[in-house]
C-alpha cells in the first residue's frame, strides 16, 4: 500500500508540473534557439548520455574502493550423509568399515567479507579512460546542440522567407487581377485581342498555384520548426521576428578573421579526444603485464541444530575470521598480450592520422565556407538591385502596354523577369543565412 501511495504522489506532482508549464505562443529567433536547447529530443538524449558517462565514471572509481558483501546460508538435510570409516579405529576387524553420520540435520551460517584492491595497473588506466569517455559524451552533446541550433535558425528563417514570398505572390496576383480586368474591358470594346486576355489568365493561374503551394509549405515548415524545438505540433506558435529584422541583425556585416582558431571546432575536439582514448587503450593493454594485488577480510558464524532453533537465545554460534592477500602475476600468455598491445598501437597510429586529416579538412572547409559566405553576400546585393530594376521595368512596360506602346509579349516578359528576380532575391537571402550558419558551426561561435 505504501508503494502504491508513493507512485500516486509522484504521478500527481508530475502531472501538475506538466499542466503548470505554460507554453510560449510567440518566439523570437533567440527564444526559439533557447527553447530548442532545452526541449529538443536529440539534445535531451545526448544530455542523458553525459549523465550515463558520469555514472560510468563513478562505477569505475568504485572498483578501487572497499567492497563489502554479506552472505547467509541455510541447509536442512532430509537425510544426513553417511561416511565409511575403517572399523579397526573403533576396535573392529581390519578390513571392515563402520557407518558414521556427522553433524546435525540443520545448519545455518552467515558472514561478511571486505575486499580491497591494493594495486592494479589496468584500474589506474581505467580511471583516466572514464574521464575521456565523459569528455567524448560532452563533445557529442556539444556537436548535437550546434547542429540543432543551426537547423532551428535555418528553419525559422525559412518560415520568414516563405512569408516574404507569399507577400510577393499576393502582390503579383493583385496586380495581375487588376491588369486582367482592364484588358478584358479593352477586349470587350474591341481594342485588344483575346490572346492578351488568355496570356494574363495563364500567368495569373500560375501565380495562384504558387501561392497555394507556398501557404502549404509555410505550415509544413512551421511544424518542422516545432519538431526541432520540442514544441507540441497542435499548439499555436507565432514567430516574432521579421525577415527585415533578421537580415539587418549583422547578417551581411559580420567579419571573420582570416587566421581562424580551429581549436573550438567540435570535429577536431572529437578527433583529439579519440586520440587520447586510443592512447589510454594502448596503455591499458600494456598494463595487463603488471601484477594485481588485493586483500580481503572474512568473518563467519555457523550454527548447528537438530531442529530450526536458530532464532532462540541459547543457540550456539561458532565464529571464524580470515585475512588474506591475493597476488596475481601474469607470466606467459602465448604472446596474446603482445598481440593485443600491438593492435592497440596500430589503433593509436590510426587516431593520430585521423586527427591530422581532420585538422586539414576543417581548415579547408572553413576557407571554403568563408568564400561561400562572401560570395553569397555579393550575390544578395546584386539580386536586391536586380529586383529594384525588375520592378521598375515591369511598371514601365505596364504603363507602355496600356498606352499602346508595348505588346502583350513584352509585358509578359517583364512580368516573368520580375517574378524571377523575386525568387532570386529570396534564394539569395536563404543562401547568405545558410553559408553564415555553416561558417559559424565550423568555427563553433555563439553569434546568431
Amino acid at each position: 500500500m505504501k508503494i502504491n501511495l508513493y507512485f500516486i504522489i509522484i504521478f500527481v506532482f508530475t502531472f501538475t508540473g506538466i499542466l503548470g508549464q505554460e507554453l510560449p505562443k510567440r518566439l523570437t529567433i533567440e527564444e526559439a534557439v533557447a527553447f530548442g536547447q532545452e526541449n529538443n529530443r536529440q539534445i535531451l538524449n545526448a544530455s542523458r548520455e553525459v549523465q550515463k558517462a558520469y555514472k560510468e565514471r563513478w562505477s569505475t572509481i568504485a572498483i578501487g574502493l572497499p567492497q563489502i558483501s554479506a552472505n547467509a546460508n541455510y541447509q536442512n538435510f532430509l537425510e544426513l550423509p553417511t561416511s565409511l570409516i575403517p572399523a579397526q579405529f573403533f576396535g573392529g576387524k581390519e578390513g571392515d568399515f563402520a557407518e558414521v553420520q556427522f553433524g546435525t540435520p540443520q545448519i545455518m551460517d552467515g558472514g561478511i567479507t571486505l575486499q580491497q584492491l591494493i594495486f592494479d595497473g589496468s584500474y589506474i588506466v581505467g580511471l583516466e579512460a572514464s574521464n575521456v569517455f565523459l569528455e567524448i559524451s560532452k563533445n557529442i552533446l556539444e556537436k548535437t546542440a550546434l547542429e540543432i541550433k543551426k537547423n532551428i535558425i535555418s528553419t525559422y528563417s525559412s518560415v520568414l522567407l516563405i512569408k516574404e514570398n507569399i507577400l510577393f505572390l499576393k502582390n503579383n496576383i493583385d496586380n495581375l487581377a487588376e491588369n486582367l480586368q482592364e484588358v478584358r474591358a479593352l477586349f470587350t470594346n474591341g481594342f485588344e485581342e483575346e490572346e492578351s486576355v488568355e496570356q494574363l489568365r495563364l500567368t495569373l493561374s500560375g501565380i495562384q498555384t504558387q501561392l497555394r503551394y507556398a501557404e502549404n509549405a509555410e505550415k509544413i515548415t512551421l511544424n518542422m520548426l516545432k519538431l526541432l524545438i520540442g514544441f507540441p505540433a497542435d499548439a499555436p506558435l507565432e514567430l516574432l521576428d521579421t525577415l527585415e529584422s533578421f537580415t539587418m541583425d549583422g547578417l551581411f556585416e559580420q567579419e571573420f578573421k582570416s587566421d581562424f582558431n580551429l581549436t573550438n571546432n567540435v570535429d577536431i575536439k572529437i578527433a583529439t579526444t579519440q586520440l587520447r582514448s586510443e592512447s589510454l587503450l594502448y596503455r591499458y593493454e600494456k598494463s595487463k603485464s603488471l601484477p594485481r594485488l588485493a586483500a580481503f577480510i572474512n568473518g563467519n558464524y555457523t550454527g548447528n541444530s537438530e531442529t530450526f532453533s536458530f532464532t532462540d537465545s541459547d543457540q550456539k554460534w561458532f565464529g571464524a575470521a580470515l585475512f588474506g592477500i591475493n597476488l596475481q602475476v601474469p607470466i606467459f600468455s602465448s604472446f596474446k598480450r603482445r598481440a593485443q598491445s600491438q593492435k592497440a598501437k596500430i589503433a593509436l597510429d590510426q587516431a593520430e592520422t585521423t586527427l591530422e586529416e581532420t585538422q586539414e579538412r576543417i581548415n579547408i572547409e572553413v576557407q571554403g565556407a568563408l568564400n561561400d559566405y562572401k560570395l553569397a553576400i555579393e550575390t544578395y546585393f546584386t539580386n536586391k538591385e536586380n529586383l529594384t530594376l525588375a520592378n521598375r521595368i515591369e511598371q514601365k512596360n505596364q504603363s507602355k502596354y496600356f498606352e499602346g506602346m508595348a505588346s502583350t509579349f513584352e509585358l509578359r516578359q517583364a512580368q516573368l523577369q520580375l517574378y524571377s528576380a523575386q525568387n532570386n532575391y529570396i534564394s539569395s537571402i536563404q543562401s547568405v543565412i545558410q553559408k553564415k550558419l555553416n561558417l559559424e558551426t565550423l568555427l563553433n561561435i555563439s553569434e546568431n
